[in-house]
């Protein structure tokens, strides 16, 4: 089967769970078709990393970012921080932020001011957002209209089919990964299969959340491919339409060259 262009939209390629093989990681990324990868950081203590590995190899593009799952250890500073590391250019995109209300002990407030910070921040400088919401949906969709104009994408998403039209509706993307290939994963397969194509995202969300034939396996961005075959199968259209819907989609959301 002939390898098409996709962009992996979400993938965190610099986790130390790449560490030992990060570069054969992107060779079979490579020759699954992948041309180009999202990196969205978690952390300010990450950023410098990650813009090195993003100089370093072509077709990887880094996003930064303060993630709630990690709300201990961001600081208010951070967000001066995150300024400063946008006008220095480089970014595609601001994230990976948002809200996470499955996690106990995230204190809501604290997400909230950290969310909002970056939603300001990504309109200050014209980026989009890649944005988690778990068990937040609801409130980030509210949140978001706070900032008409912002562009972004809701990673992994998890919600209705009436969050995914409000949200489209926003100008929003929905980024799609491996667990839309689980069979159990009705109202998210649903909504892949009848969404206009112009709101899709591949993503792997690599290491995290590989398609269910490698359930409890590491992930990698290579996996997107199935992902690709998957939503090809729910939507009953040729994979190569799939694939070039969803690449311009992230070629025109991020501003990534086509070469």
């Amino acid at each position: 089967m002939t390898a098409l262009p996709l962009i992996d939209s979400h993938c965190h390629l610099d986790a130390p769970e790449f560490d030992a093989d990060r570069d054969a990681v992107v060779a079979r990324a490579r020759q699954a078709g992948v041309v180009a990868q999202v990196i969205p950081a978690i952390r300010a203590a990450d950023w410098p990393a990650l813009a090195a590995l993003c100089g370093r190899e072509p077709g990887l593009h880094a996003a930064y970012g303060l993630h709630p799952l990690y709300l201990a250890e961001h600081a208010e500073a951070h967000l001066q921080g995150l300024r400063e590391r946008l006008a220095a250019g480089g970014a595609v995109a601001v994230g990976e932020c948002g809200l996470d209300y499955f996690v106990e002990g995230l204190d809501p407030d604290t997400q909230r001011r950290f969310f909002r910070g970056q939603l300001a921040l990504a309109r200050e400088f014209e980026l989009p957002v890649v944005v988690h919401a778990r068990r937040a949906v609801e409130e980030v969709i509210h949140t978001l209209r706070d900032y008409p104009g912002l562009r972004g994408v809701v990673h992994s998403y998890s919600g209705s089919e009436e969050q995914a039209r409000q949200l489209c509706r926003l100008g929003f993307l929905l980024g799609i990964g491996g667990p839309v290939s689980y069979s159990r994963a009705h109202r998210l397969r649903r909504i892949v299969a009848e969404l206009p194509l112009e709101h899709l995202l591949l993503e792997s969300d690599a290491p995290d959340q590989p398609p269910a034939a490698q359930r409890g396996e590491r992930n990698e961005p290579a996996s997107i491919a199935a992902v690709l075959d998957e939503i090809a199968a729910l939507r009953s259209e040729p994979r190569e339409t799939i694939a070039a819907a969803t690449t311009a989609n992230a070629r025109r959301l991020f501003n990534l060259a086509t070469a």
